[in-house]
């Protein structure tokens, strides 16, 4: 591989070896069909021949005079069709070469950072034609990811200089004013702000960790990581008076136990916080998937306000909730805008889907789907009912 901007030897274009392969074959047909000629001719009689009419007694030309004659008009010949096969294929290759011109032109742009630009190839299905659809194609995926790339460091810049902002306050208006400040307060809201900053650099590691390298799988159960994350959110959902069911089937998978454990607890956070103030209900299932025997399902159910199919498209986008990039006031409800992005981390990494549906009374039905393992891990899991 050569680097941008060394020097390459110098060679004939593609243009130009394209003219000459033409050319040579064109001189080389002709010269084939002269030396075809030339070879027939010398089984010719070599005798004079004479004119069939009495009267015209001139003798008519020799075997050697046609054959030197011949050689003479093929050698005009060839010398004809050598001009024409380099001036027509001249111009044919630089006609069957332009879309590549036109790919080269799109490359350099891209390279240079115009990413919205597209080849946009008309014309009949070819090679060049599939070429090109498959280079936009590929141009348009990288505009999407850059731009998301984008998007996300300016999101992730914003969520992490919110909690020092505040911070800075508080310690700025404390410093102003020492004799007047609620220390316990002070204390509590600084160690909130600090926790929050701390939840967001943590998920940020976890995302950098999943896109870097895969993780390890092993054989596992799904049931298991679903109820490790049940009996951690117990207290939450009491707190948010929450009604917390489930029925935790045997779900064996080939995956990562701490990352598997991390994505049901990330929907159960997300289904308790994103619900009604009171009365919520939220209800999680493990088991075999219903659509194809060969996958295994976790379910996630919460009631909550209504969703717009557009809406929900974006849940999974970095630091968007459910009503915008706006964190909830209330620090109960609180949450960094990371929790369904890393799901879905979690599902690509272990070749799995993620998908996400607006109930139409209102929530959400999040569906975990991955690969079934080739054999059960584990016994039976009972249902689990943790209280509301």
């Amino acid at each position: 591989m050569t680097p941008r901007g060394t020097t390459r030897p110098r060679r004939l274009t593609a243009r130009m070896r394209l003219t000459l392969s033409y050319t040579i074959f064109t001189v080389a047909a002709g010269t084939l069909s002269l030396a075809v000629i030339f070879l027939v001719m010398r089984y010719f009689p070599n005798y004079p021949l004479m004119s069939s009419n009495p009267r015209y007694r001139a003798d008519a030309p020799s075997r050697q005079e046609i054959l030197d004659s011949v050689l003479q008009a093929g050698g005009y010949a060839l010398a004809l069709m050598t001009a024409v096969g380099l001036a027509g294929g001249w111009f044919i290759a630089g006609r069957v070469l332009q879309p590549l011109q036109d790919l080269t032109t799109a490359a350099r742009r891209a390279a240079d950072g115009a990413l919205g630009h597209r080849v946009a190839l008309r014309g009949p299905r070819d090679e060049f034609t599939e070429l090109s659809d498959a280079f936009d194609e590929m141009l348009e995926r990288l505009q999407r990811s850059f731009e998301a790339q984008q998007r996300f460091a300016a999101n992730a810049s914003h969520e992490l200089r919110t909690p020092l902002a505040i911070t800075r306050t508080m310690l700025q208006v404390a410093a102003a004013d020492p004799g007047g400040q609620d220390w316990g307060r002070l204390v509590g809201r600084l160690q909130d702000t600090n926790q929050r900053g701390i939840e967001i650099s943590e998920a940020l590691l976890q995302l950098a960790e999943l896109d870097q390298a895969p993780p390890e799988l092993v054989p596992t159960d799904l049931a298991d990581a679903a109820r490790d994350a049940l009996a951690t959110v117990r207290d939450e959902a009491a707190a948010h008076r929450t009604t917390v069911t489930a029925s935790v089937a045997p779900a064996p998978v080939t995956g990562n136990p701490v990352l598997l454990r991390q994505a049901a607890l990330n929907l159960l956070h997300n289904a308790l916080r994103h619900n009604h103030p009171t009365d919520g209900t939220v209800a999680l299932t493990t088991g075999p998937s219903p659509d194809a025997p060969d996958r295994i399902r976790l379910t996630v159910t919460n009631t909550g306000p209504p969703l717009t199919p557009e809406t929900v498209a974006t849940l999974t986008e970095p630091f968007l909730r459910a009503k915008g990039r706006t964190a909830s006031t209330d620090p109960a409800r609180r949450s960094h805008g990371l929790g369904l992005t890393i799901v879905s981390a979690v599902a690509d990494a272990h070749h799995g889907t993620l998908r996400l549906t607006p109930r139409p009374d209102g929530g959400l039905t999040v569906t975990l789907d991955l690969p079934a393992a080739p054999a059960p891990v584990g016994g039976a899991a009972p249902d689990v009912r943790p209280p509301g």
